[in-house]
């Protein structure tokens, strides 16, 4: 029974994660970008300074919590184990090129991502307590005005952030801790089980304090040691730029440990990872943005972008570089193990590992922490709000049975429900894209106004 239930799911996740799949996706982030004249590349000073350069002031406007801690808790959920490991899986399949085509989709998913955390704003629900609700059930619900859709999404979300985020991030986080110090990763899950759990027991905002520090702490680490690598090889990355490029188009043939590569494998496996590690598209970040506090939605809309941009753009970036520049794309190793590796050869000593073991680690437990409100929100809309409290506690039990292993067929299962997530959230964005494109030229059009009035003064 159990070879047919693995069977099926593999059948569906070759459907949903395959080449029509991941060309839906893209095509989508380029129409969007089309309908939006190109916003992410005409606006992006603008879009970089109201975000990043804003992060840790305070917004007006309703919500539960300020516009930058609500774009760090996304920030936190989305960077996870998958700009590790994942990166390295898509460059060890794939080859360098890989890479070049996780920039493309990333650049067209930052206009997915805006498009996405705008409706969630714009369609969000003040609940009873003083909290919103929000999120792709949301807007498909009422903007598309289908409740089975919203319904089968939601339920999604719970299947594959239980799986990703309590299950597999624990395994990846308690076998990293095991390789580096022999720790049991059961003693580390019970351990990473109650520190999630003093987190999330307090909600949105609690959650939300410890990912204003814990997310430019995790992101600045594995930056600077990207950046470390780029400096102590700078002879190398003309060389390995010029190699993602060039592999992009023609890819490599077999050398090393490296069995060689198909345009379209290389092409696949770079958007599909890229699309996986930003979430562009699948429609889960909108549910953690709509608690911002903001007075238009496309005041926390340009913050997606950025969170592609971030994600993909600088910290995956940062994972294949160091991969090609190490050479030991060519070593027949792959997922974290490959790019442990890698920095451990590019920079002194084993000091590399050890930022790859630490960074996996904060990684994963930032997803902990973040993805568990994307649960609960969707069991909320299911079920109401008495299911909130019994998803915590229950989340801290599957993350001391993540840290136990057998993970192959559970995280062949989340990449499935991840893609089965993305068909009704990428229908609304083409059918709600009118209320995207009226909200945006509405807000721009305020502030330039605003602007000329100012001058006036």
């Amino acid at each position: 029974m159990s070879d047919v239930i693995y069977e099926i799911n593999g059948k569906i996740n070759e459907l949903v994660w395959g080449p029509y799949m991941i060309f839906l996706i893209l095509g989508v982030g380029i129409f969007l970008s089309a309908r939006l004249g190109f916003l992410q590349f005409r606006k992006f000073g603008y879009i970089i300074k109201n975000t990043i350069g804003k992060a840790f002031k305070s917004t007006e406007g309703d919500g539960s919590i300020s516009s930058g801690k609500a774009a760090l808790t996304s920030i936190a959920a989305v960077v996870g184990t998958g700009n590790v490991a994942g990166v390295a899986t898509a460059v060890a399949l794939g080859g360098p090129g890989a890479v070049f085509w996780m920039w493309v989709s990333a650049l067209f998913g930052m206009a997915t991502k805006f498009s996405e955390v705008t409706l969630g704003i714009h369609y969000r629900e003040k609940k009873e307590n003083g909290e919103f609700s929000g999120g792709a059930m949301y807007y498909i619900s009422k903007g598309l005005k289908s409740k089975i859709l919203a319904g089968f999404f939601a339920v999604m979300v719970i299947v594959a952030y239980f799986v990703v985020g309590a299950i597999v991030d624990t395994n990846s986080m308690c076998h990293s801790v095991e390789a580096q110090f022999g720790i049991p990763p059961l003693a580390t899950g019970i351990v990473f089980s109650i520190l999630a759990g003093a987190v999330i027991l307090g909600g949105i905002s609690r959650i939300s304090n410890v990912c204003q520090f814990l997310t430019p702490f995790m992101c600045g680490l594995y930056v600077a040691a990207g950046l470390g690598i780029i400096i102590l090889n700078i002879g190398q990355v003309p060389s390995a730029l010029a190699e993602i490029v060039r592999c992009a188009f023609t890819p490599a043939g077999a050398t090393g440990g490296f069995a060689g590569t198909t345009f379209m494998v290389m092409l696949t496996k770079g958007m599909a990872r890229g699309m996986f590690s930003n979430e562009a598209g699948l429609g889960s970040s909108p549910i953690i943005h709509a608690s911002a506090k903001v007075s238009h939605p496309v005041e926390q809309g340009i913050w997606g972008a950025t969170e592609v941009f971030v994600d993909t753009i600088i910290v995956a970036t940062i994972t294949g570089l160091a991969i090609v520049i190490s050479g030991e794309w060519k070593s027949g190793l792959d997922g974290a193990a490959l790019t442990m590796k890698a920095f451990e050869t590019a920079l002194p000593g084993t000091i590399g590992s050890y930022i790859v073991m630490f960074s996996i680690v904060l990684f994963g437990f930032s997803c902990l922490i973040s993805a568990n409100y994307y649960c609960e929100k969707a069991a909320e809309y299911l079920f109401g709000e008495k299911t909130v409290m019994p998803l915590r506690i229950l989340w801290c039990i599957f993350i001391v049975i993540g840290s136990m292993g057998g993970l192959g067929f559970v995280w062949d299962l989340a990449d499935t429900c991840n893609g089965l997530m993305a068909v009704p959230n990428l229908i609304a964005l083409i059918v709600l894209s009118p209320v995207v494109v009226k909200l945006t030229r509405e807000y721009f059009a305020q502030i330039k106004e605003e602007k000329n009035s100012a001058k006036q003064e």
